[in-house]
């Protein structure tokens, strides 16, 4: 259980990162917004549009932020941000980030790992899946979704046509966890700014979240998958725009057949999208 005083010097520190994150991308962004999300951590109140901010205000509450994030399907993610300028963050090309990256030391998960699994597919895709973490078979192969879980994926592709060539797929995390457990928030942390810097570089106009994870990484919610899934959000990061929807992990799909018909909705939805977005 957490003290009073760690919790708040919790709440200083994401304070603190999210007015990083302000300095740095409002000065680029003239419709840049604070999220929601991180202020409600604090309890601010925020005013609604055209009060009177001296006079009135309101408590953003869980209920009522949940309902505006449903309303809007809105979400402004600035990824995170390191006070420490890297050397890869200049990369202007997927082969040079890999270059740099692929050694990466920054968490325990390197010692583990067999291969650094990076992502493949188109680096100019419009398309961009993304999972969790890589399993034993990633590990081994050093590419994203092989295996079964890999094979079911490229059926799901194929089904909505698209191929793996077309398409870029990649991971949360970079590096295999341990007996294939769930990401910590530590590593998440540190491998994200990797994934943001593909997103940047890629520049894609559609994104496939696949798995828990992965959708609440993106989204910076705690919602369980299945209220994630079935909705279009707008997603913005930088100068990059696009669609993002959330399904279920084609590894959950094995492990549960019934979640397969939720998943076909999702895909089917996604691609909709996908062509009604390249009519016009």
């Amino acid at each position: 259980m957490k003290t009073y005083r760690n919790l708040t010097t919790e709440l200083k520190r994401n304070f603190i990162e999210d007015s990083i994150n302000y300095l740095k991308f409002a000065g680029k962004n003239k419709d840049f917004s604070v999220p929601v999300e991180s202020l409600k951590n604090y309890e601010i109140e925020i005013p609604k549009p055209g009060d009177d901010i001296p006079k009135k205000t309101e408590n953003i509450l869980e209920k009522e932020y949940k309902s505006k994030i449903e309303d809007s399907n809105i979400v402004r993610d600035t990824g995170s941000i390191s006070l420490i300028r890297e050397d890869w963050m200049d990369s202007d090309k997927m082969t040079v980030l890999d270059e740099k990256i692929n050694k990466c030391a920054k968490c325990p998960l390197h010692k583990t790992r067999t291969n650094f699994v990076f992502g493949t597919g188109s680096h100019d895709s419009d398309v961009m899946l993304i999972g969790e973490a890589p399993g034993s078979e990633e590990d081994i192969h050093g590419k994203p979704f092989v295996g079964r879980a890999g094979k079911l994926l490229t059926d799901i592709l194929k089904a909505i046509n698209f191929t793996r060539d077309e398409v870029f797929i990649c991971n949360i995390l970079k590096c295999r966890p341990p007996e294939n457990r769930n990401p910590l928030p530590e590593e998440i942390v540190k491998c994200e700014p990797y994934l943001m810097k593909q997103i940047e570089l890629i520049r894609p106009r559609f994104i496939l979240c696949l798995g828990t994870f992965a959708g609440q990484t993106m989204l910076r919610a705690r919602e369980p998958l299945g209220k994630m899934r079935g909705k279009i959000f707008n997603f913005k990061y930088s100068d990059v725009n696009a669609k993002l929807m959330v399904t279920y992990h084609p590894a959950a799909l094995l492990r549960n057949p019934n979640w397969k018909r939720p998943t076909w909705e999702d895909v089917q939805l996604f691609r909709k999208e996908y062509d009604k977005e390249k009519k016009n």
